[in-house]
């Protein structure tokens, strides 16, 4: 029995909600787990618990899967992950089927391996898509969880499982005006579907996290001026992002099994390996030619290289002063060729 069991239960109409009582002649909805959340975590905890052949009740409040894909639509929204390994990895025919386009995929491309996987394992029949958890308390006397939603229906069960992640929810700042101010504004976090037209416009981005570090140059090639606006400043290596070859990705595929166990004994889900040789062992010469071969192959490799560049003060030291120096140079670059 899965969330379709609750069809009797469901808000149908606007404004109308549903009333229950929990008796013994009419005793609430049951079910082994309820999951919250239609992204990666959620879809895979679904697939899951039907495999275990336990009863599940599933709530997105988004209309699709997807997640934090579903909601971060901004421009440049891109995964900072190599496209190969930020997959699933239970299913091998799964990981056949489907070949990603470029190193590091773009938002676009993500939503679509996701909703090609709700389909592959036939997942959107058993979630509740415009649905919000309102409440969850544990009962004691019952040992399970009391969860409402805000179309008025309260169900229980043994777990309750939150794939919410933590990279959806929108911090609006509360600035001074805002109520009032005339022209558009968006956060990165809660994007249009359509398409922002910023032509011709004058634009302010504020904030420089992942989301204005993406975005920034994108939104910056149509505005008519972009102003950005940052507390701290911040600096980032390039990604070295580019379309895969067939044979690199058949290889990966061919690879499989072999990729699988990797990542499974990595510290961070990614099989590259880890230097056992500290940063101060070797001479500075060394050290820079390092960290520019790092550079240049791109993003998570930089910290591949040495390994206590977290945990030594020095190397850490080392290490920053190093890319501050390579990324001054490229503003130099830069620099020279706009001027």
């Amino acid at each position: 029995m899965f969330c379709r069991a609750l069809s009797n239960f469901r808000c149908e109409g606007e404004g109308w909600m549903t009333t229950q009582h929990n008796t013994k002649s009419n005793p609430l909805p049951a079910f082994d787990a309820v999951i919250v959340g239609a992204g990666f975590s959620g879809l895979y905890m679904l697939h899951r618990l039907r495999e275990a052949g336990l009863s599940a009740c599933f709530y997105e409040s988004g209309e699709g899967v997807g997640g934090v894909w579903y909601w971060n639509r901004y421009p440049g929204a891109r995964c900072d992950s190599e496209s190969i390994y930020y997959n699933y990895t239970f299913s091998e025919e799964l990981y056949q089927e489907w070949t990603w386009s470029s190193r590091y995929p773009g938002q676009p491309e993500i939503l679509r391996y996701l909703n090609f996987v709700a389909d592959k394992f036939d997942l959107r029949r058993d979630i509740q898509f415009r649905t919000r958890v309102t409440a969850a308390h544990y009962d004691d006397d019952e040992r399970k969880w009391r969860i409402q939603t805000n179309d008025g229906v309260t169900v229980m069960a043994t777990y309750f499982i939150s794939a919410v992640g933590c990279l959806s929810a929108t911090n609006v700042p509360k600035m001074k005006g805002l109520e009032t101010f005339e022209g558009q504004w968006f956060h990165t976090g809660n994007w249009p579907h359509e398409k922002v037209n910023f032509h011709g416009k004058r634009v302010g981005v504020i904030g420089t996290g992942s989301s204005g570090i993406q975005s920034i140059p994108v939104i910056a090639e149509e505005a008519l001026h972009l102003t950005v606006f940052q507390r701290t400043a911040q600096y980032s290596s390039p990604a070295q992002n580019h379309e895969l070859e067939e044979a690199y990705v058949q290889n990966a595929k061919n690879r499989f099994h072999e990729m699988k166990q990797s990542m499974r004994e990595s510290t961070a889900g990614f099989p590259y390996r880890r230097s056992r040789v500290s940063a101060l062992e070797v001479s500075e010469e060394e050290r820079q030619q390092v960290y520019e071969s790092a550079w240049a192959q791109g993003e998570r490799r930089l910290s591949q290289h040495v390994h206590d560049h977290r945990t030594g003060k020095p190397v850490c030291t080392e290490q920053h002063a190093c890319i501050h120096r390579t990324a001054r140079g490229v503003d130099r670059g830069l620099h020279s060729i706009y001027s």
